[in-house]
Parts: structure tokens; C-alpha cells; sequence
């Protein structure tokens, strides 16, 4: 009898992840505590959270969660367009919209949800995507769903979008970050903004790492442009600075009732628990009071600081008005080692390697949140010395 072989070679592929040091594993944690994390009886620095306005462990979060639970219990049962959505369902997407300037929101599982429903809802066959390369992997998977044609301009690269634009057929759908998640700098949104309304194109800016951070209120970096009403589609995640899960689009009344229609992604999904979407009403209250000013003021000056001291060090000055701080160091292997010592020092950074980002551009990717304090922002200076 013939020996079968394996026609999946799993195991050759998982080889082949470690030979070049792009294995990767999960690491549970024990205890998360502000900006400190426990396992296994060791603690860490934790410099890797998304959770800019530190609101994921606040009092408030825990008081709005208790109140919805004691409200509404667990989960929805079922999609929205079944018997999933609620009055409270209702409630946030109006504050959304109110807090974006738009006509109405819609809110998904996942920020990585919206971007899956809402493009493939609104271009297709015929129509033309045009990206910026350094956009997150939930818009550029979007994208290829599509079957649209995909065109990428070079990160930030105005002359070759404009040439793009020139060219595209069918609707043309220009897809940017506003704060890229990798490199921590900013679209040229206003620029990005006259573009592609000379060629008649519609826009869509994923505020994922700018909305609660930068803006007036918290909303974001086409709200601190004076951009906000040029841009046609508002993509957001309510997992950073929100501070629990879940991601919305805001844009027209037309263009949210179309996806209520045709996201796949909406439609095929179990609606968001009641109780989270009863805190996440009361957390946007807290991120556009004067209390999520002083939250915001304390990122800006931590990411100042953080700033400040890697320039010192010779480890760049990131041009960017975010809290994402890149160091890069080339070589996966380099980056991991580094991040091993950090670890050691006490400080959870990650080592960011391809396909995150391209091959011979791996980094450490120090995030920082308000809720850090001086001393360990100086700490982790010393630790980086060390360390790099």
C-alpha cells in the first residue's frame, strides 16, 4: 500500500516560520492593571496597549459595565436585522453620528467587521480602490474582497495618487489611515481631501488610532484638519481609546441604510452585547467631556517625553502628533532580541516583523498611554539603551 503523504505539510510551513524568525505564539497574561500586566508571578511595563486614554480599567468603564449588565445581562441573541438591535443599539449610533458630524453610524463587531462590510458594500467589479501601501491589512483584504480593481500609491506619495485618479474607472474609492498603525505618522489628509474631490472620488479615512487622541472632543485628526465634512466615509474602532470592542461607520443616512442592506459583515453577525453598548454610550460622554481633554493632554505629554528621549538616543524622532513610536531596527532577529531584553528589564514592547511590515523593517513598537508615569517613561529609556 502506498505511503500517503501529508498534502498539507502544516509542519513544513510552521519550519519555515521559524527559520526566519516569524514564529509567533500567544502569551496569556494573569493581571491587567492599568499599565501594568502580571503572568507567572513577574510584572511589566506595559508599552504595547492600544489603550491610549487608559478608560479599559477606569472606574467609570467598570461602573457603565455593571450598570448594563445589571440592565440588560449578556448577549443579544441574535443579528441585528433578526431581533438584535435595541433601543441602547440605536442610542450610540446616534452619539456617533453627532460626534463625527455626520448624518448617522453604524456600529460592527470589530473595527476589522467595518472595513469588511462597508467596502465591498459600496464598489465592485468595474470600480477602482485606490490605497495608500501602508494601509492596515483589514482595509486592504476589504479591498481585494471587492473585486474592484486595486491601486496602491506610495505611502503619502501625492503625485502618484493624483496620477491614479487621473486613470481610475468606474467609482473611485480612495482608502487612507489617518495615523498609520505601524509607523505612528499622519495622512496628508487635507491634501488627500482636494484630490480627490477634483476627480469626483470619495473618500474613506480609518481614524482606528486617532478618534478619542486627536481633534476637538477626541474626534479625530480630519476633525483637528477642519477636514471632518470633506471626507465621505468615517471608519472608527471602539477598542483603543474607547477602551472595549466593537468599530462603526459614520457617514450619510444613504450610505448607512445601504449597508444595513448589503454588509456582510453587519448583516451575518450576532449583535453587539446590550451591556457593552450601554458603556460605550457613557464612555463617549466621559472621552468628549473636559476630563477626556486632561486624559488626551496626558497622552501628548507622555508621547512628548517618549519622544524626546529616543531622539536623545539616536533612535529617530517620529514626526507624528500620535502615541505610536517606532524604533526601527531592520532584521527580524534584531528585533526580537531586543524585545526579549526589554522583557527582561520589565517592559512589554512588541517586535513588529513582516507581513505586519515589509521584510528588513521589523521594530520595536513603543505605544504610549496617559496613564504612564514619568518615571517609567525614563526607565524605559535606560532599558532601550541597553536594549539596542
Amino acid at each position: 500500500m502506498e505511503e500517503r503523504t501529508e498534502p498539507w505539510n502544516i509542519a513544513a510551513q510552521l519550519d519555515e516560520l521559524r527559520a526566519q524568525d516569524l514564529w509567533r505564539e500567544l502569551t496569556p497574561l494573569d493581571e491587567v492593571e492599568g499599565v501594568i500586566v502580571r503572568a507567572g508571578g513577574r510584572e511589566w511595563v506595559n508599552f504595547s496597549s492600544n489603550d491610549y486614554l487608559g478608560l479599559a480599567g477606569s472606574p467609570e468603564m467598570r461602573a457603565a459595565l455593571e450598570e448594563g449588565i445589571a440592565k440588560y445581562g449578556g448577549g443579544a441573541g441574535a443579528s441585528r436585522l433578526v431581533c438584535g438591535t435595541h433601543r441602547v443599539h440605536r442610542e450610540l449610533e446616534d452619539a456617533l453620528a453627532d460626534f463625527k458630524g455626520t448624518e448617522a453610524a453604524l456600529t460592527f463587531s470589530s473595527g476589522f467587521a467595518v472595513a469588511l462590510g462597508t467596502i465591498p458594500a459600496l464598489v465592485g467589479p468595474g470600480d477602482t480602490i485606490i490605497l495608500d501601501k501602508l494601509c492596515h491589512a483589514s482595509l486592504v483584504d476589504a479591498a481585494r474582497l471587492s473585486g474592484a480593481t486595486i491601486r496602491v500609491f506610495p505611502h503619502n506619495h501625492l503625485e502618484k495618487l493624483e496620477r491614479l485618479l487621473g486613470t481610475a474607472k468606474g467609482r473611485v474609492l480612495v482608502v487612507t489611515e489617518s495615523i498609520f498603525s505601524m509607523d505612528g505618522d499622519a495622512a496628508l489628509l487635507r491634501e488627500i481631501v482636494e484630490l480627490k474631490e477634483r476627480h469626483g472620488a470619495w473618500l474613506l479615512v480609518d481614524e482606528a488610532h486617532a478618534v478619542g487622541v486627536l481633534g476637538p472632543q477626541g474626534r479625530g485628526l480630519a476633525a483637528a484638519l477642519e477636514v471632518d465634512q470633506r471626507v465621505d466615509l468615517h471608519l472608527g474602532t471602539l477598542s483603543k481609546a474607547f477602551g472595549l470592542s466593537g468599530g462603526y461607520l459614520a457617514a450619510s443616512r444613504q450610505v448607512i441604510d445601504l449597508m444595513v442592506n448589503r454588509a456582510r459583515s453587519f448583516i451575518y453577525s450576532t449583535a453587539p452585547p446590550f451591556h457593552l453598548v450601554h458603556a460605550l454610550v457613557a464612555i463617549l460622554r466621559h472621552i468628549r467631556s473636559e476630563r477626556g481633554d486632561a486624559l488626551r493632554k496626558a497622552v501628548r505629554d507622555n508621547a512628548q517625553r517618549t519622544k524626546n528621549m529616543l531622539s536623545s538616543m539616536g533612535l529617530g524622532s517620529p514626526n507624528t502628533p500620535a502615541a505610536i513610536l517606532p524604533v526601527l531596527l531592520g532584521e527580524e532577529r534584531l528585533a526580537i532580541s531586543a524585545s526579549q531584553r526589554l522583557r527582561a528589564a520589565g517592559f512589554l514592547i512588541p517586535c513588529i516583523r513582516y507581513p505586519t511590515v515589509a521584510r528588513g523593517s521589523a521594530r520595536l513598537r513603543i505605544t504610549v498611554n496617559g496613564p504612564h508615569s514619568i518615571s517609567q517613561i525614563d526607565a524605559l529609556g535606560a532599558a532601550l539603551r541597553a536594549a539596542v
